[in-house]
């Protein structure tokens, strides 16, 4: 299937490794440039590079921190300068959770993975809307259904929050605006954090992992590539009839019915 993303140019903040590091080699390998955003500018343009030689795409490296104003908007000018403009924004910059946030981090939190989120929408959203056309694409977490982690649960829920009112307001002027709920996905902080909670217990982390598996209905923790797949599809014009609500690409969590 042709996702119809040549040409098309993306930025995606938290870029340079897990999730975002897999979206942007998928749109990278579908023909899109990608600006892959971090805060460590030496991790950034290095991982930008091995994904251009990778892909053949053009890929570049962007620091910035999308917890500060000043920092998106000089993020937002260098992207235009070198790319020429922006159709995608995938908004991925946040921490991994590592199973319950103290909650002294709420503030902290929701200044990146919320505020964050908004200070790029808010950057960006205005090009697409005179364009025609655009894809937002929120990268969320399964807490935003589950109890557990108050600040986890607080900052995803808000995070289907602002995908919802950003999907109403820019829907008409040709922008889609989603949000992605992953759930466990084998991402190298996700195993991290998995084998220090499984030392935790007193267990191995695979069989910790077993466990998590159990729990989902193909019984296997998807991997980051898979949610990539997903978040590509978003991306490009064939998703024209999904706007506003979530996307769930956790494997399929057992036993509980949304509808």
């Amino acid at each position: 299937m042709d996702l119809q993303l040549a040409g098309r140019r993306a930025v995606i903040t938290g870029g340079s490794r897990g999730i975002g590091y897999a979206v942007g080699r998928a749109l990278a390998a579908e023909g899109a440039s990608v600006a892959l955003v971090a805060r460590t500018a030496a991790d950034v343009e290095e991982r930008a590079r091995i994904l251009a030689e990778e892909t053949g795409a053009e890929v570049i490296g962007v620091a910035a921190d999308t917890g500060a104003d000043a920092s998106v908007a000089d993020m937002a000018g260098e992207v235009r300068d070198r790319l020429g403009g922006v159709d995608i924004l995938v908004n991925n910059a946040a921490r991994t959770n590592p199973g319950a946030f103290p909650e002294e981090d709420l503030e902290s939190e929701i200044n990146v993975k919320v505020r964050g989120y908004l200070r790029c929408a808010r950057a960006f959203a205005p090009e697409m809307s005179q364009r025609g056309w655009g894809r937002i694409i929120n990268i969320g977490g399964l807490a935003s259904r589950q109890t557990g982690s108050v600040t986890g649960s607080i900052r995803n829920a808000a995070v289907a929050a602002l995908t919802k009112n950003l999907a109403d307001e820019l829907g008409p002027s040709g922008v889609n605006v989603v949000s992605v709920h992953p759930g466990p996905t084998r991402t190298r902080t996700y195993l991290d954090n998995l084998g220090r909670r499984a030392a935790d217990l007193g267990c191995g982390r695979e069989e910790l992992e077993q466990q998590v598996a159990a729990t989902i209905s193909i019984e296997r923790i998807v991997d980051p590539e898979e949610v990539a797949a997903v978040v590509a599809f978003l991306a490009s014009p064939l998703s024209v009839a999904l706007n506003g609500d979530p996307v769930i690409p956790s494997g399929g969590v057992k036993g509980v019915i949304y509808y």
